[in-house]
């Protein structure tokens, strides 16, 4: 239950604090006066996004703190965020002129999502434009899961629905893309297959090539390597040569030590000429003619360099390197496939799932609409409208976010009327009374311990407006009912009273005692001059059961 709400530098609001009963109370006060701008405030209490223009003054904050009562039921909700927990909450709101917003529950810092989940479940305010979403299907779908406590089911399915058609969206995606791509797709892979024949990661086309032109030129290779060994080996060759001369250095070598230097350096040449000879000869052992060989080699390079031509590159890596974007083309493309064959079977599981769940859903709808229409019409019977009939026709169709179907609210007020869409059958009187029937069965069902009516008592008058005050009232026992009126008989019902004026450009709010609540009463039937006839009157509806 809403206790107090204090209001700081809000609108025309320089500072306001009030206090709430519990039950009915009235909020009333003329046109202009600034009853929007109390609901204003509360709203920012309810977590709202703020609106920076209704800071008064720009130098200081605007604050809006609400003391609740909440019952310890909503203590494992406090729990579960890590909030204290206080029978007597306070939320607060703070926004600055610099765009700064700040929530508070029991001076603990928290977001707006937290604010309005905690608050949603405290406060529901209706507002004058809301008693034309009567006229929405999804108004009407609302009514119908409250009463039925399926709320949570019309979500899961709302979820579901949505998260089918993602789904179904990125496969029609992907199957337009392969569709689009299926010639360029079939081209890499026939580039991939192509390339990979070759066996470029294995085979090193270099090495190839030079073996080939080794095969190639062996004629040359065989004349060359006899030439060393003959030029070596021959007689009076450098090797006989090197030998005289080592022969005729080793007889001086003790007369001077530069000789010796000489020995030891001529026979390192003997042995490299040697060793030269001999890698002469092995090589020329080795060369053969290998005709078949070479058609191979001839064959693979001549391949190899096409490629190099047809892919417009120079190397063996730029070659490995094509083969590999190749590669993650294509594997791409894959895990597109397996994507689509997940996608089919998630789709077709999802489908299976929504169907019976929204077959349940529209099950249990149909159940509540017949039970929700009896207690609607018993309070329209109330409300002076005893002939009214009320119906939620529920139609099936296609899998949509509403589970497969469709609702028209259908309305008759009066006996041996055809029943109509709500939009063309009702009055104004009558759509707020139908509203007002149906916020009382909601109120009930979801258990809110504040509801806040803004002049949902709009186009009625005389008795009718007697039995919306009554209404009211009955309303009042169960939970705190704040309801901003222009009727003088709803106000005089009321438990406790409160009254919005404006003077001289600044919106003030009191609490009215038994005195003034007579006189503003009084003024809401006679207009600025009291007679002695309002006060009568004003004491006779107060008086009146």
């Amino acid at each position: 239950m809403l206790q107090s709400l204090s209001i700081r530098n809000f609108a025309l609001i320089e500072k306001a604090n009030l206090s709430f009963q519990g039950g009915f109370v009235a909020i009333t006060g003329e046109t202009g006066s600034g009853k929007s701008i109390l609901l204003g405030a509360l709203n920012l209490i309810l977590g709202e996004r703020a609106d920076y223009s209704v800071i008064r003054d720009a130098s200081e904050k605007t604050i809006v703190e609400a003391n609740f009562e909440i019952h310890e039921n909503y203590k494992e909700w406090f729990d579960l965020n890590e909030l204290d927990y206080e029978f007597h909450s306070v939320i607060r709101r703070e926004i600055t002129s610099q765009g700064k917003s700040r929530a508070f529950i029991n001076d603990t810092p928290v977001s707006l999502n937290t604010l309005k989940e905690l608050t949603e479940q405290l406060v529901y305010i209706h507002s004058q434009h809301q008693t034309l979403a009567l006229k929405q299907m999804q108004f009407q779908f609302d009514v119908l899961d409250a009463v039925a406590d399926s709320s949570e089911l019309a979500f899961n399915v709302r979820n579901k629905v949505s998260q089918l058609r993602k789904l179904e969206a990125e496969l029609k995606g992907l199957n337009e893309n392969l569709s689009s791509q299926q010639r360029e797709i079939e081209f890499a892979r026939f580039q991939f297959n192509e390339l990979d024949e070759h066996q470029l990661d294995t085979i090193n086309y270099g090495e190839l090539e030079n073996e080939l032109n080794k095969l190639s030129n062996v004629d040359q290779l065989r004349d060359l390597y006899q030439t060393i060994s003959n030029g070596i080996g021959e007689e009076n060759g450098p090797l006989d040569r090197l030998r005289i001369l080592k022969s005729l250095a080793e007889k001086q070598k003790n007369t001077d030590p530069t000789i010796a230097d000489f020995v030891e350096r001529i026979n390192a040449s003997l042995a490299e000429l040697k060793e030269l000879e001999n890698d002469a000869v092995s090589a020329l052992e080795k060369i053969e003619a290998d005709p078949e060989r070479i058609f191979i080699l001839t064959d693979s390079v001549d391949k190899f360099n096409k490629l190099l031509s047809k892919y417009s590159v120079s190397t063996q890596g730029d070659l490995i390197q094509i083969q590999n974007e190749l590669s993650k083309l294509l594997e791409s493309e894959e895990n597109k496939d397996e994507r689509i064959l997940e996608l089919n079977r998630t789709i077709e599981a999802l489908i299976a799932e929504v169907t019976v769940l929204s077959e349940k859903l529209f099950k249990t709808r149909q159940t509540a609409a017949d039970k929700v229409v009896k207690r609607i019409e018993a309070s329209l019977s109330e409300l002076k409208m005893p002939d009214a009939r009320i119906k939620f026709d529920l139609q099936r169709k296609e899998l949509d976010l509403n589970g497969g179907m469709t609702v028209a609210c259908l309305f008759s007020a009066n006996r041996g009327m055809e029943m109509k869409s709500i939009e063309k059958a009702v009055s104004g009187g009558e759509l707020s009374r139908l509203m007002l029937a149906i916020q009382a069965e909601l109120s009930t069902k979801k258990g809110l311990p504040t509801l806040i009516l803004d002049e949902i008592d709009t186009g009625v008058s005389g008795d009718v407006a007697l039995r919306v005050a009554r209404f009211l009232a009955q309303i009042g026992k169960n939970i705190q009912c704040i309801v901003v009126t222009h009727l003088p008989q709803v106000a005089a019902k009321a438990g406790s009273h409160l009254e919005v004026s404006k003077e001289q450009s600044i919106t003030k709010i009191i609490e009215l005692n038994s005195e003034t609540r007579l006189a503003a009463i009084a003024k809401m039937m006679s207009g600025e001059v009291i007679t002695d006839a309002a006060i009568a009157n004003a004491k006779e509806l107060i008086l009146m059961n």
